[in-house]
């Protein structure tokens, strides 16, 4: 029985030594896994911070994720710090590649600052519950109605109670190479509270996360931050226009910063 049970202490660094797909696999498993005790484990301490649910309770959030990076490997470089210096409510909008979004978005959230997700989120056990606690924005992207109704609920929430709110304007992981069209419930919230916009892009992890490929290795992830782009006395017709420009300086940004990173990391052998 004890020959037995060194088997799989035997196997586990074999394994992970030798199989990238056995190590995408556990990678993933462990985030998960890892971030729902995260969450169990501060769902309390929110509870006891301000009773309930509010956006302050993303501080300790925060405080409590940003360790996770050094377990998968993963080391984020920050450029335009100064343009999170920004008073007041704000939107900020940022390209979606996977899960792991979460946490670059934690290593420079500010403060007074939640997200806009998908209404599945909250359904996803504990890391649903504390979402909840964060004072996470919640909408049905199935029902253009609601969504548009959550969101004009958001802008006056940000200015009466001055907070931020990060929102992904593709609607979706993306992890094609370039950036989704843009869907406009970001621009909307922006115009309606009259409030900038602060564009920040994540660049490509295919340098080391290729999930059809079930590749998962160390990597550095460049976050830029860009200059904010102000909203003041635009109106409804000029949501086009904004989201265009928005789109046009991300996309140049994510190339350009995502060929130094791959340069830097090295091509992911597959």
């Amino acid at each position: 029985m004890d020959v037995l049970w060194m088997i799989p202490l035997l196997l586990f660094p074999l394994l992970m030594w030798t199989s990238s797909t056995f190590v995408f696999y556990f990678k993933k498993f462990f985030y998960v896994a890892w971030m729902m005790c995260l969450a169990l484990i501060t769902i309390p301490l929110c509870i006891l911070k301000s009773g309930g649910r509010d956006v302050e309770n993303m501080r300790i959030i925060r405080s409590m994720v940003r360790h996770v990076k050094y377990f998968l490997g993963l080391r984020f470089e920050v450029t335009g710090w100064e343009h999170l210096q920004t008073e007041g409510p704000y939107v900020i909008i940022s390209n979606h590649q996977s899960s792991l979004d979460v946490l670059g978005l934690m290593e420079i959230l500010p403060d007074r600052c939640t997200m806009i997700a998908k209404k599945e989120l909250i359904y996803a056990g504990t890391v649903g519950l504390i979402c909840w606690l964060g004072g996470i924005v919640f909408i049905n992207r199935k029902k253009t109605s609601d969504a548009k109704s959550v969101m004009a609920d958001a802008a006056k929430t940000m200015l009466d109670e001055q907070i931020r709110l990060w929102v992904f304007p593709e609607g979706t992981r993306n992890q094609k190479g370039d950036l989704l069209p843009f869907k406009k419930g970001a621009f909307h919230l922006a115009v309606q509270a009259q409030v900038p916009i602060i564009p920040v892009v994540f660049s490509s992890y295919s340098s080391f996360y290729l999930r059809k490929e079930k590749q998962f290795n160390s990597g550095t992830i460049t976050l830029k931050i860009l200059p904010k782009i102000e909203t003041k006395g635009m109106t409804s017709e000029d949501i086009s226009s904004l989201s265009d420009k928005c789109f046009n300086v991300m996309r140049s940004a994510f190339l350009n910063i995502s060929e130094s990173v791959t340069q830097s990391n090295g091509p992911l052998r597959h």
